[in-house]
């Protein structure tokens, strides 16, 4: 039994020093957006900048204001708001924006049956934008002046066909604060995003990998996702995942699964020009993440029982199990492995400076974590969950109402 024990305990153990060194190798080529010299308007591409907007009343001001005072010579931008019941519209149209122009606002068309809310905005504003390059940012983000101009920039030196930021994460409550950086975690511990800068510079080579192993590589942000107008079409766009929730990560699947035909997609950091507060309470931050959580498995229960499962053994149980070991190696190993994660923690906090209270309290935010997860799967399998005024019950086919 001892054996078996020990054996387990040294199976966890390099299950985190497998996620740390992911985290490790992806943080080496996480780039950050930098500061880039403005272009002149007569060498500069038309930028479309294009926020979707439904009930944020909260948030848009700021959003639009920062986004009006981009210094980028030639873009435009455009609001669409999709039957709010706040008063967005109105807040828009008092910061200048009219109904034509390059500063507009329009409002959206009846969610068609099948399709998600912000997939349906997403396409209407694809549709309204006049831009050789697409800028989808949420009405959460605000942006300083340079963030444009250092999106073309990196942009066109990496020839991405989407490049997708992670905005500075704002938390103000403490719910927020234990939550949303889990999301740091898991995505810089699960997606090998070094990975995939590797295999685009070898097309050749990633052509022969089978494309569900190309397309399962992908994920980008939702909050930043900068695409070339000819990417975005050549993946069909919104429209070609209509019935995605969770639409960013499929869009950047839909270009690393083509990354064997030379489509590329960077993921990178723009903490010093953007920010985001996704959510401005614990039961907000709960119900988004339940809206989420189950989307992003795409419904494979299996793919939720092995990530669950494993977070639970490998983050979770080491702060309840170094209390029961019955051996001095069983203790020193789980306390090698809460030192792993305590490591992980550390540095994902400190590279994207997010609030040291979820480094200190990860045990209950994992907690949290795994809670939301089970939660996810119970109501978008039986009650649907509510979001905007709308009820979604499933991931994908879904009803939204």
């Amino acid at each position: 039994m001892e054996t078996v024990v020990l054996f387990y305990h040294v199976l966890v153990l390099a299950g985190l020093l497998f996620a740390l060194g992911m985290v490790i190798a992806n943080l080496a080529c996480f780039r950050g957006l930098h500061a880039v010299k403005e272009p002149s308007a007569e060498e500069a591409p038309l930028v479309s900048i294009l926020v979707p907007t439904r009930n944020e009343a909260l948030n848009i001001e700021a959003c639009v204001g920062s986004l009006l005072e981009q210094d980028y010579p030639r873009f435009e931008l455009i609001v669409l708001d999709d039957h709010s019941e706040d008063g967005t519209g109105e807040i828009v149209r008092r910061l200048g924006l009219q109904e034509s122009g390059d500063r507009r606002v329009i409002s959206g068309e009846p969610l068609p049956a099948g399709w998600t809310g912000k997939g349906w905005a997403c396409h209407q504003l694809s549709l309204a934008a006049r831009g050789e390059f697409l800028f989808f940012t949420d009405a959460d983000t605000t942006h300083g002046p340079g963030t444009v101009a250092a999106s073309l920039a990196a942009a066109s030196e990496y020839r991405a066909d989407l490049l997708s930021a992670w905005p500075r994460l704002v938390t103000v409550t403490l719910g927020e604060k234990l939550i949303i950086p889990m999301i740091l975690l898991l995505g810089m511990s699960l997606y090998p995003h070094w990975l995939v800068l590797l295999l685009q510079k070898f097309p050749r080579v990633a052509k022969y990998l089978p494309a569900v192993v190309r397309k399962g590589l992908g994920a980008a942000n939702g909050q930043f996702m900068f695409f070339t107008r000819a990417g975005y079409d050549r993946i069909g766009g919104h429209a070609g995942l209509h019935d995605h929730l969770v639409e960013d990560v499929a869009l950047g699947r839909a270009v690393t699964e083509r990354m064997g035909e030379g489509m590329r997609l960077l993921n990178c950091e723009s903490l010093d020009f953007s920010t985001c507060r996704m959510y401005r309470s614990f039961g907000e931050t709960w119900e988004g993440f339940t809206k989420n959580m189950r989307a992003a498995f795409e419904d494979s229960l299996a793919g939720f029982l092995f990530i669950g499962i494993t977070h639970c053994c490998c983050f979770l149980l080491p702060f309840v199990l170094v209390f029961t070991a019955h051996s001095v190696s069983v203790w020193l190993l789980v306390i090698a492995q809460i030192l792993t994660i305590g490591l992980i923690r550390l540095i994902l906090t400190a590279r994207f400076r997010t609030s040291w209270l979820g480094f200190l309290l990860h045990p209950v935010g994992e907690v949290l974590a795994l809670s939301i997860g089970l939660n996810s799967w119970r109501r978008m399998a039986s009650t649907g969950v509510q979001w905007k005024g709308r009820v979604y019950q499933s991931s994908r086919g879904i009803q939204a109402k």
